[in-house]
């Protein structure tokens, strides 16, 4: 089949079918983000349109806020569906880059194909070129390597027949899945070959589930027998593989409480009795609480980042590391005992071996206890006071009105700490996205847009600050333009209230995160207008001013955002040094002469490094 390179890529994107959860056929690829310019306008982009019915395509106007937009559609498809986003050379591809970190952290798959120079070098140096003096190989988008799980660069049409198996395993391989991204030099994507047919048959791609090694699984049933307190601890795995329900049943089979992770929120319902809570430094003290307790860890579907181990603090010295994880990297890490597998058929499997195995059951009513505990205190937290409103407020009122089928998402700042610690999970499905892998400022809105595209059984809510919607925004209008409908609660605290919490908590001064400490030539800087700008991008905009003006107008944003196809903007003034604390300590470089140090020199010692024998 004699086709142009962007011809047979975007042939083969359509091909590629894949199967969810439940086992419905869906497009692999079901959307491209798009910005062109010189260098994949003319290429690819004519390739896209004389496809346009076969696979959509969605402008974009950031090219990283809709390459977010693509992460956010990965997370809310649990991994079954892969967001694409092309841009042109220069600027347009570097500002992908970001996006490919996000993806690259969190462990979420995105394919990024942005243009490239000529490989003829005929036209050289041309627009948006960056020449390297040593290295006539490089471009701009050799950038990409260091947040690429696979990096390649077309200099010839038929390069795609061996490249495209590579880009689709990464994609689809639980053990080895992040982003991809393919730069396409712009004068090969206008080059035809003959293509063998064979390459844009239609082609299903399910989960793979690697089981474990019956060695490894054996010596994790008689660590586990072995425990007196063990602690089931569930991350993101669990939620990619569909084992929620499996895990859940795992742990009433044999008595084993259960803490969940940023990425594994909302697998469990809030009221489980054997749910001790989330763990970590945005978690609860009810899990930390059971963690230092713990004498055996399970660890299921986690890397183990230091929000949720407290910077290796949350565990006791002497604990022993379980992990099950599909990637063997995850798997080893802290000298843990490693099984690695599928998380669904690893833990079924792990139970075959345990048997009747149970824990005492004083140990299993821990959770509950706990929890309770954590979950008075939240209350107080939640309950109804006068002046201006703190965050823990405002996610009790989303929480009290959202539904089992509803979605919620953060990404940055002091957000996370609350929706992690404070929410309270309702539904039998995951229902929460808090990117907090890689912290990315602006997801909150962009990863929205594309969560919303996907997420259609029930309705996407988006909470952030005002810092994080300055920082990017343009993608609330893709949303508006496209017809994509959610909620965005804009909680507006006068700068970065957490960094300077984090900076004024270790003794440092106030400086240059809320905007009374920042530089200005004015006696009265200006004040932006969330609610104008918003209108402005084609949104459903409301305010309030206090909590019950807030429920109301967060039941109104509801409507409209469903009724008119759009997102709804809804603005309050919230508390600037109000925060839901864990307890939990979080390292961060404290110079000695700042007061916060000695406090640094005091939870230094309790940080272990877990290397088993």
């Amino acid at each position: 089949m004699k086709l142009t390179a962007a011809q047979a890529l975007v042939a083969w994107l359509v091909a590629q079918r894949s199967e969810t959860l439940d086992g419905h056929e869906v497009p692999l690829f079901p959307a491209v983000f798009g910005i062109f310019g010189h260098g994949n306008v003319l290429g690819l982009g004519t390739a896209l349109q004389e496809r346009k019915d076969d696979i959509p395509v969605w402008r974009g106007h950031t090219e990283q806020g809709m390459a977010l937009a693509a992460v956010g559609y990965a997370k809310a498809t649990h991994r079954r569906q892969v967001g694409v986003a092309t841009s042109s050379i220069g600027p347009g591809a570097l500002n992908m880059v970001t996006a490919a970190g996000v993806a690259h952290a969190n462990r979420l798959p995105l394919l990024l194909l942005p243009g490239d120079t000529f490989t003829t070098r005929a036209p050289d140096p041309v627009l948006q070129q960056v020449e390297h003096f040593g290295d006539a190989t490089a471009t701009v988008n050799d950038a990409f390597r260091a947040v690429s799980r696979y990096f390649d660069r077309i200099t010839r049409p038929e390069q795609l027949i061996s490249t495209l198996p590579q880009v689709v395993r990464v994609l689809t391989d639980p053990a080895e899945v992040g982003p991809v991204t393919l730069a396409l030099p712009q004068d090969v994507q206008a080059e035809t070959y003959d293509f063998p047919d064979t390459l844009f048959e239609p082609t299903v791609h399910r989960i793979l589930r690697p089981r474990a090694d019956e060695r490894s699984l054996a010596d994790a049933a008689a660590a586990l027998r072995n425990s007196v307190r063990p602690l089931l601890v569930l991350g993101g795995g669990v939620r990619y593989s569909g084992a929620g329900r499996t895990a859940l049943e795992f742990a009433e089979r044999h008595g084993i409480p259960i803490v969940e992770t940023t990425a594994g929120r909302t697998l469990v319902p809030h009221d489980h009795p054997l749910y001790a809570g989330p763990l970590g430094v945005t978690g609860s003290t009810s899990a930390n609480t059971m963690a230092a307790e713990a004498d055996l860890v399970l660890a299921v579907g986690t890397r183990l980042q230091d929000f949720t181990t407290a910077s290796w603090t949350v565990f006791a010295p002497e604990v022993r590391l379980v992990t099950i994880n599909a990637a063997r990297f995850d798997a080893v890490k802290h000298g843990a005992l490693a099984v690695v597998g599928d998380a669904a058929a690893t833990v079924r499997d792990l139970a075959d071996h345990l048997r009747e195995w149970r824990v005492e059951s004083e140990w299993s009513a821990r959770a509950a206890a706990q929890r309770g505990t954590w979950d008075a205190h939240i209350d107080k937290l939640r309950a109804h006071t006068p002046g201006t409103p703190s965050y823990a407020q405002v996610v009790g009122i989303v929480n009290d009105l959202s539904g089992p089928n509803d979605y919620v998402m953060t990404a940055s700042g002091g957000m996370p700490g609350e929706l992690v610690g404070g929410w309270r999970a309702t539904g039998g499905a995951p229902s929460m996205d808090v990117e907090y892998g890689f912290s990315c400022m602006g997801y909150e809105l962009a990863g929205a847009w594309g969560a919303a595209m996907a997420h259609t059984d029930g309705l996407v809510t988006t909470m952030l600050g005002d810092g994080s919607y300055l920082m990017l925004n343009s993608e609330l209008f893709s949303a508006a333009f496209a017809g994509h409908p959610f909620v965005a609660v804009v909680c507006d605290n006068d700068g970065y209230a957490v960094i300077a919490r984090l900076q004024e908590g270790q003794g440092g001064a106030p400086f240059n995160n809320f905007y009374a400490d920042c530089r200005s030539a004015h006696d009265e800087p200006p004040r932006v207008d969330f609610a104008a700008h918003a209108r402005a991008l084609g949104c459903a905009v409301f305010t309030a001013a206090d909590l019950s003006e807030f429920r109301d107008a967060y039941a109104r944003a509801r409507e409209a955002a469903v009724r008119e196809s759009r997102p709804a903007v809804l603005v309050i003034r919230t508390q600037p040094s109000s925060w839901t604390e864990a307890g939990a300590w979080w390292e961060v470089g404290v110079p000695e002469y700042l007061s916060g140090r000695a406090a640094y020199t005091a939870a230094k010692p309790r940080q272990v490094r877990y290397l088993q024998p």
